[in-house]
């Protein structure tokens, strides 16, 4: 069984070879109304969500799938204290797959261990957003021709930003890959993205506070 909670738990070639599939599934979509016939999905939000919570529920449904779940902490049982292992284990008698967000980071990775069916991190805390690296990739994909070889700029909240983390993890096992990271001071990339991902892997980036800052050193 396999669990979607940080993307390095994909090869880059599982990646690569998902991202085929999701062109394959867009371009004729009839083709692939019924592969997830009677199994069900359960969307697990602890927290809020509009887009991500929604994608998950049309993609099942376009599959052919149920959806079963709760939008927000508040409506769950862990309003009058159930635990995430407690939850995971009744949702594992319901349910085929779960999707989880929520604002605590590692939670979804608790959840896995206590499952009995594939949980997928649908965001956790300012942690990891892997299904969303998943679209910015095939976007730049589409949108460039390519995922090696580009100079990519994040700018704005890089601390907290699970989306920003998620996604240079995932680009720094392609070749040829710059980053320009742009933000204030106090909102600057984690240390573990520069000393864990970045340098051991010998990627140029830049850290500065405007991009018109970072042009002389790329």
């Amino acid at each position: 069984m396999r669990h979607l909670i940080d993307p390095a738990d994909f090869t880059l070639e599982e990646t690569l070879s998902l991202m085929d599939l999701a062109d394959r599934i867009h371009d004729d979509p009839a083709a692939y109304k019924d592969v997830a016939a009677r199994k069900r999905l359960a969307t697990l939000f602890y927290e809020p969500s509009t887009r991500t919570r929604l994608s998950f529920e049309a993609a099942m449904l376009n599959l052919g799938g149920q959806v079963l779940g709760f939008p927000d902490a508040g409506v769950s049982s862990a309003s009058k204290g159930e635990t995430v292992a407690d939850t995971i284990r009744v949702i594992s008698c319901v349910a085929d797959i779960a999707a989880m967000r929520h604002p605590k980071e590692g939670a979804p990775l608790r959840a896995s261990r206590y499952s009995r069916i594939p949980v997928i991190n649908a965001g956790d805390g300012g942690h990891s957003h892997p299904t969303q690296t998943l679209l910015d990739m095939m976007t730049i994909r589409q949108r460039k021709g390519r995922l090696d070889h580009l100079t990519i700029g994040f700018c704005g909240d890089l601390k907290f930003g699970r989306t920003v983390h998620s996604l240079i993890k995932s680009l720094s096992r392609l070749p040829g890959m710059k980053f320009v990271l742009i933000s204030p001071e106090e909102l600057r990339v984690p240390d573990y993205i520069i000393s864990e991902i970045l340098e051991p892997n010998n990627i140029p980036y830049v850290e500065t506070r405007s991009m018109e800052e970072a042009l002389p050193d790329l």
